[in-house]
């Protein structure tokens, strides 16, 4: 959720305006390069274990994949719907939320949903430094030689990630316009 407060908006302007997106762009691909490990070790060796130490390198492992998306679903609305909506009197702000960000859901959610996934099958490093969650029994089994442990872990781990991605198949269902569901051919 904070990753979507941060990023979808500075997409969706981004996108709107036409202005900074290449910055933005070059910014949020470096951002893909950062370790997720050393950024966590680094920030629970400065800050202790808390929960900060485990949001910061979640929140920037998950903002690229939702900023560019949604940055590049609005730029690529046809220029002719943008035209259109405003011919029809539509304020900067109308065309973005009435015109653009509906046909540019369906690259948004793709984002929003990549980066779900990627923070449920990377959160379970947290454990590795002692602040438990889902990849707690794979670090405890591992330290045991318990294979099994490690191997339900993972499997709690794999069901929470097939979680997510129904509740994105939901959401698409709900926030994407029938007709831009409708596959091609």
């Amino acid at each position: 959720m904070l990753t979507v407060l941060l990023a979808l908006p500075l997409g969706l302007w981004t996108g709107h305006t036409g202005r900074g997106g290449i910055l933005m762009t070059l910014l949020a691909n470096a951002a893909r390069a950062l370790p997720t490990y050393g950024l966590l070790v680094l920030l629970v060796v400065l800050y202790g274990i808390g929960l900060v130490p485990i949001l910061v390198p979640l929140v920037a492992l998950a903002v690229p994949p939702v900023l560019l998306n949604s940055y590049e679903g609005i730029r690529n609305v046809d220029p002719a719907l943008t035209d259109a909506a405003r011919g029809m009197g539509m304020t900067r702000v109308q065309v973005l939320l009435r015109a653009q960000l509906p046909v540019a859901m369906p690259l948004i959610l793709v984002g929003m949903r990549t980066a779900a996934v990627q923070i449920v099958a990377t959160a379970t490093i947290a454990a590795s430094v002692s602040f438990g969650g889902v990849g707690r029994p794979i670090v405890d089994g591992l330290a045991r030689s318990d294979y099994a442990l490690v191997v339900g872990g993972a499997a709690l781990a794999a069901v929470c990630s097939v979680v997510v991605l129904g509740i994105f198949a939901v959401l698409r269902r709900v926030l994407v316009p029938e007709g831009l569901r409708a596959s091609p051919g």
